[in-house]
């Protein structure tokens, strides 16, 4: 991405996000030196109103941003928080200092033993909040912002996700937040970016690999298999990030729920693929711990469960095709990709 604020989000993570950073935070190591470094920078303010202190930015200004916390494997959730004081500043609320995450509640009353839970919240383990969405039947919700202090945290699949727990008092003590969110959509328009993000560091890696790894005399990038896999490796994430800049053209802060829709589910769907790919030219040393490659491939298995997997989003887009039963299906993706 070929912007100011994007480049200097890249310039900062490229020196003091490193991989040995990474692991370290992985680990349970301290990250409130980096999160400082990202709060003191303005980043997580994008989308907040000049008014108010930020930089008034839309999603679309800000895609290079949250594709460049792919690209580092950034272990703290600034997309989130970003996205997040975003939504707080346009319902009127004042942003709390600290990361923020998002989750939605999934379990609420006797069946959780009169507790509120949200599961396999992304990042859970290092945000100070979490922006809680408890849903309708239309997918929509009631927003309120609970702190991490007060919640039970139990571990999740990836090292930095937890499920949190609170009791049952804590959402009526908690910072409401008016109207009804989409926090799914948001979630998907952000994931799709960092998938995005980190399918081409992976890309970039794999390539610069094959070049280097030499094998009967000559780099392996020289053989026709492999640069196959490289051609269908740069096919998936070049895609996957024009589908990621659709996500996010919306002129507020809440994505238009179909170009979400297409962008999350293209993305997992590359994420899968060029995983698999980048391991295999990769050979064993790929899925050893100290080789970066797993810092990214772990994350991109990770983003595409999160907010739907691409079946999820092929049904959102499914059921907008069904409900328009007049029109062609080029006429959406017309609709989707217009961005005029």
């Amino acid at each position: 991405m070929d912007d100011l604020f994007s480049d200097a989000v890249q310039q900062l993570l490229s020196a003091q996000c490193t991989p040995q950073v990474v692991r370290a935070i992985e680990a349970g190591g301290a990250h409130a030196a980096l999160w400082q470094q990202l709060e003191d920078a303005g980043f997580a303010d994008a989308l907040v109103p000049e008014a108010a202190g930020g930089a008034g930015l839309c999603l679309a200004d800000v895609q290079g941003v949250l594709m460049q916390c792919g690209a580092h494997a950034l272990p703290l959730p600034l997309g989130e928080t970003l996205l997040a004081r975003g939504l707080l500043a346009a319902a009127g609320v004042a942003r709390p200092a600290g990361a923020i995450t998002l989750a939605e509640a999934s379990a609420v009353g006797s069946a959780a033993g009169g507790a509120l839970r949200c599961a396999n919240v992304r990042l859970g383990a290092v945000a100070d909040w979490v922006l809680v969405a408890r849903l309708d039947n239309l997918g929509k919700g009631a927003c309120r912002l609970l702190p991490t202090a007060g919640a039970e945290r139990l571990p999740a699949g990836f090292c930095l996700d937890a499920t949190l727990q609170w009791p049952a008092s804590a959402w009526d003590a908690a910072t409401p937040v008016p109207g009804t969110h989409d926090l799914r959509t948001l979630q998907a328009a952000l994931y799709a970016a960092q998938i995005a993000g980190a399918l081409m560091a992976v890309f970039t890696r794999t390539l610069q690999y094959a070049n280097e790894r030499q094998q009967f005399g000559k780099p392996i990038g020289k053989f026709q298999a492999i640069q196959h896999q490289l051609a269908v490796i740069s096919e998936h994430s070049f895609a996957a990030r024009m589908a990621a800049q659709l996500g996010l053209r919306a002129p507020g802060v809440q994505p238009e729920r179909l170009r979400a829709a297409v962008a999350k589910a293209r993305t997992s769907e590359a994420a899968l693929e060029v995983a698999a790919l980048a391991h295999s030219i990769h050979g064993a040393i790929g899925f050893t711990a100290e080789f970066d490659l797993q810092l990214y491939t772990r994350r991109l298995h990770n983003w595409r469960q999160a907010a739907g997997s691409e079946s999820y989003w092929h049904d959102v887009v499914g059921q907008a095709l069904l409900e328009r039963r007049d029109a062609l299906s080029l006429d959406l993706l017309r609709a989707v990709t217009d961005v005029a």
